[in-house]
């Protein structure tokens, strides 16, 4: 039952928690709730009907063979299959009006949480892991309240309505049928203390594998490039085999569990007959007496092995449960919704960072500022710590120590609704969503169609755009027109426009350099920066050169500082990235 190291996976609720939780939302559907219990009392007592009537019909033919009586039993139990089977759908109806909704809310729950989250937190947890919670233990979540709900509220109506009813057929056999009772707790037992951590194992193993099939997916091209497909193949078999090889295990176990629950129904229903011979004998009970309690035996081990082989379907429901509650239950941001109304200026204060406890520090003793109006350019080698910095001044990252705050306030400790008011990120890595071009460009705000356009202008996408078959009305993203690359990065230096904050981060937000569109993403930054403070992750330095200010950083420090032509006549690191890039020495 090997896996990643748990402790950089996303959080789980406790057994409790996601209990209190499944309850709440079920009080919300109280009349769905309560239909589905009396629709499965009477599935129960519609059941005894027919044991009932098979008894006295035994003991009527014994008396008086005749047709009139197997007629009426005839009728009686037709008539109790269908009144039951009325039950049956109304009760399943009622559950999954009640099901369906409260599981679509834990959903949106776990989604809801999941994009409150900092991004090194759902990156160190791996995208499988998120996705598993709302994709595969929804999934199970949802068959197991189309499936093991019904069935269990049913099996303890009817085991509770049978055991009434085979003890008002005679005490002596009641107390017989009791032998099944501690051979089925044994057998729950054994199973309890081995099932839990099976199962919570396989939904790692789960979450593991499908954070490799997406990356192996979505990473294919880079694979490729380096000639890493065969090996990360191999890590994806790797992943899949521990999940086939805990599904066989859990299988097995579960394979000798329901051994032992059918060997207590043998038992059980062995005694009752054995003791119900005896019991004739001695005058104690009729023939139909003991019928009807094998019958209502047999009716009552049918729900008792549900149960007791329930434990299966609840143990896996209740592992994806807690997951997906677990996520839902990380406590949300909040703040002041009040933030500065005219800012001034966005800083970063002696912040260090590391992204894990123990991991190396990332980030030294930074510190910066970046005025109304300022561009302040990020330079360095690949892993200097520049994405971090801009990720703590855009607020998406809680910094190890230290502080990044607007005009002295805390820009975590602003609601996160006025932090985006005043600071926008726009990274390489641009999103296009799943509908129509002004809804991209809106994203959620009131915009008017004027708006949308004047920003597409500003961009220089609007010739494109206006080329699209439906224009603005385009739907786009995975489900619509694909746009290139460097039209979703217009697309999104345009949102910046049409939300217009004071503060705005580019990280490597116009990085298609080999693109034809290149020259314009750079123009439309150029616009985007106009009249804003901004901080700027540069991937050319032929950005860096025309900022107000350059920050150089190396190995997380900062080491230089100025304009341009101050650090290239310093001859300092940026003086050599600067002959590196341009192909000119230094003199």
């Amino acid at each position: 039952m090997s896996g990643p190291d748990t402790a950089t996976l996303l959080p789980n609720a406790t057994r409790a928690q996601a209990l209190a939780r499944t309850w709440r939302l079920l009080r919300r559907r109280p009349g769905e709730s309560i239909m589905v219990v009396l629709s499965a009392v009477v599935v129960g007592l519609a059941g005894l009907v027919g044991p009932i009537m098979l008894g006295r019909l035994v003991d009527r033919l014994l008396a008086h063979p005749a047709w009139s009586p197997v007629v009426i039993t005839a009728a009686a139990i037709a008539g109790s299959a269908a009144l039951g089977g009325i039950a049956t759908w109304t009760g399943l109806r009622a559950l999954a009006r009640a099901g369906e909704a409260a599981v679509a809310e834990l959903r949106e729950d776990a989604l809801a949480a999941a994009l409150r989250l900092d991004a090194p937190v759902v990156e160190r947890a791996g995208p499988g892991d998120l996705v598993s919670r709302v994709a595969e233990d929804a999934r199970v979540v949802t068959e197991a309240i189309a499936t093991v709900v019904p069935l269990l509220v049913a099996s303890l109506v009817t085991v509770a309505v049978s055991a009434i009813g085979l003890l008002a057929v005679d005490w002596r056999l009641g107390l017989v049928g009791l032998v099944a009772v501690p051979m089925y707790l044994l057998s729950l037992r054994w199973y309890l203390t081995r099932s839990g951590a099976y199962y919570a194992a396989e939904r790692v193993a789960f979450g593991e594998r499908a954070g490799l099939l997406l990356g192996g997916i979505t990473g294919a091209a880079t694979l490729r490039a380096f000639g890493r497909g065969p090996a990360e193949l191999d890590r994806i078999t790797a992943a899949s085999a521990r999940a086939r090889d805990l599904g066989i295990d859990v299988f097995a176990m579960l394979t000798r569990f329901l051994g032992r629950n059918n060997r207590a129904e043998l038992v059980t229903l062995a005694s009752i007959l054995g003791a119900g011979f005896f019991f004739v004998r001695a005058g104690w009970v009729s023939v139909g007496a003991v019928a009807t309690a094998a019958l209502l035996f047999h009716r009552l081990f049918n729900p008792l092995g549900a149960l007791v082989g329930l434990f299966d379907s609840v143990q896996s429901a209740a592992a994806s449960l807690v997951r997906m509650v677990g996520v839902g239950q990380l406590p949300a941001r909040t703040g002041s919704p009040a933030p500065p109304a005219t800012p001034r200026g966005l800083e970063i204060v002696a912040v260090g960072h590391r992204y894990a406890d123990a991991g190396p520090a990332v980030l030294t003793d930074i510190t910066l500022r970046v005025g109304r109006g300022e561009t302040v350019a990020l330079v360095g080698a690949t892993g200097a710590g520049k994405s971090t910095v801009a990720n703590v001044a855009a607020g998406l990252v809680d910094p190890s120590a230290g502080i990044a705050r607007i005009d002295g306030a805390g820009v975590r400790d602003l609601d996160p609704a006025a932090l985006r008011r005043l600071i926008m990120l726009v990274s390489q890595e641009v999103h296009v969503f799943d509908g129509t071009l002004a809804e991209n460009l809106a994203w959620g705000r009131e915009a008017s169609e004027e708006r949308l356009w004047t920003a597409l202008r500003e961009v220089r996408a609007d010739g494109w755009v206006a080329g699209l078959p439906g224009g603005l009305a385009t739907r786009v993203g995975d489900g619509g027109h694909r746009l290139a690359a460097a039209q979703a990065q217009q697309i999104a230096l345009a949102r910046v426009l049409v939300a217009d904050p004071p503060f705005v981060v580019l990280d490597e937000a116009t990085a298609e350099a080999g693109s034809a569109l290149s020259r314009d993403l750079d123009a439309a930054a150029a616009r985007v920066l106009r009249g804003r403070g901004a901080l700027v992750v540069a991937h050319r330095l032929s950005q860096a050169r025309h900022a107000d200010r350059i920050v150089v950083l190396d190995h997380g420090a900062i080491v230089e500082a100025g304009d341009h032509d101050q650090l290239v006549a310093a001859g300092g690191r940026y003086a050599e990235l600067w002959a590196a890039w341009s192909g000119r020495p230094l003199a």
